[in-house]
């Protein structure tokens, strides 16, 4: 046999092989397809249907769009946020904020979010698998097993049963306002009309990837000033409550004139130690009208016009608002999402009700056919590079990317900024200690002095 032969037999022998291990493979598969199928409707067929509960009707406010491109205002009535989402897609609007409609005596402070890290690995996941050729169903149930956050895991089980109810994807995330933002189902609604869902997916993965990271970044450069200021705190309080009424007594067994630092110093412990419960209820009451006007909208904007006044704390949060909308816009608009939708998620986003209220009106004009750069520069709001960029990518048709670069340049800013500050804010903590501490020290020594002086006199 010729070395031809040979090689073609050879390589018979390997498309063989290959052959029956693919098949072996797909056997396999089928045979965990049947199985898992199987179990399931062993599963349908033991359970017994459950009856559902009678669950409240509650009222919540929504912010909506209509097929014009109208905000629209209202209060929809359904047992849940993501109930009033979809009754709201149901009838053609396009759901941009919905929040329960709570009485005074129903306050609450913080609401129970999903943590961010945990919808960045789900989308992460949900893209490596789609992008495979895996089902979305599949994807979702391998994904749950290996979830280990409660409330995740409820999200994902409540999304699977949506599917095979039949909605689609964006529709299951829309019902979990928790742990999908508006601008995430927007996105996704999008990705679904083009067939790019795994590729938009690992977009927003990235995206939150970014943020994580940024708000770490922030974290970690506060940490040590905020050590300082709390130490410095505790110093005052156990100077004030323990040690100055100790020097009190001291000094009035001596009936010795005090100096007028000494005084004061005593005079404002003593206040502290008599009145301390007063102190205590004036600071509670701050605390609860601070939480109680930022749940009012009239409220909200005064605080958030008070904060982007503060000197650097307002510089810090401009640069913030202005990285996070430019980047999430650049992103809707890179999904194809439509331009009023995405303006009035860059709206909500914002966080802050100054510029809410900015964008919203430069949405309104821009359906009014004067553009998005003029209305942004009448605002005052927007400085010049963020409007110069605007303007070039409107003129150009590069809004996306002009966005993008933006989103970047302030995402450095912001980094440099936030560096700068906490340089500032750490010598200055360490000399607000010092100046209270050294007060402390003067008044007492200038009383022993003064004492020793009287006692030589006599």
């Amino acid at each position: 046999m010729s070395d031809d032969d040979d090689k073609s037999v050879q390589a018979d022998a390997k498309r063989a092989a290959k052959k029956e291990r693919d098949d072996s493979r797909a056997r396999k598969r089928e045979r965990v397809v049947a199985k898992r199928t199987s179990k399931d409707r062993r599963r349908a067929r033991g359970k017994k249907p459950k009856q559902q509960k009678d669950l409240p009707i509650k009222q919540f406010e929504f912010v909506a769009l209509d097929s014009q491109g109208a905000s629209i205002k209202g209060v929809e009535k359904a047992i849940s946020a993501g109930a009033a989402h979809m009754a709201l897609l149901r009838r053609g609007l396009q759901p941009v904020e919905v929040n329960e409609k709570r009485s005074i005596l129903k306050f609450e402070i913080t609401k129970k979010l999903v943590p961010r890290k945990e919808v960045m690995n789900f989308s992460r996941q949900l893209s490596v698998f789609i992008r495979a050729g895996v089902p979305i169903m599949e994807s979702l149930e391998v994904i749950l097993e290996e979830t280990t956050g409660k409330m995740m895991r409820i999200v994902i089980a409540d999304m699977i049963d949506s599917l095979r109810n039949g909605d689609t994807f964006a529709v299951a995330a829309a019902a979990h306002p928790e742990a999908f933002p508006n601008y995430y189902v927007g996105i996704l609604e999008s990705a679904e009309l083009t067939g790019d869902l795994d590729q938009v997916l690992n977009q927003l993965a990235d995206y939150m990837d970014r943020d994580l990271k940024a708000r770490a970044k922030i974290t970690s450069a506060l940490i040590y000033p905020v050590v300082v200021a709390v130490m410095s705190v505790v110093v005052v309080i156990v100077l004030t409550v323990f040690v100055l009424p100790r020097f009190v007594t001291f000094f009035k067994s001596l009936n010795a004139k005090l100096p007028l630092v000494t005084r004061m110093l005593l005079n404002f412990s003593g206040y502290l130690t008599r009145w301390w419960f007063l102190v205590l209820g004036a600071l509670i009451l701050l605390v609860a009208g601070f939480l109680t006007m930022r749940r009012t909208q009239n409220g909200r904007a005064i605080l958030d016009s008070w904060i982007l006044r503060i000197p650097v704390i307002g510089d810090i949060t401009q640069t913030s608002i202005l990285e996070r909308t430019m980047r999430i816009l650049a992103s809707m608009l890179r999904a194809g999402v439509d331009m009023p939708r995405s303006m009035a998620v860059m709206a909500e986003s914002a966080n802050n009700s100054v510029y809410r209220t900015a964008i919203e009106h430069i949405r309104d004009e821009m359906m009014e056919g004067q553009g998005l750069a003029t209305p942004l520069a009448r605002t005052g709001l927007f400085p010049g590079a963020a409007r110069q960029m605007l303007r070039v990518g409107e003129e150009t048709g590069t809004l996306d990317t002009q966005l993008e670069v933006a989103a970047a340049y302030y995402g450095r800013e912001l980094e440099t900024k936030v560096d700068h500050a906490t340089s500032l804010f750490e010598p200055a903590i360490i000399v607000a200690m010092g100046v209270v501490v050294g007060f402390v020290a003067i008044a007492l020594i200038s009383a022993m002095y003064g004492i020793y002086n009287q006692v030589q006199v006599h």
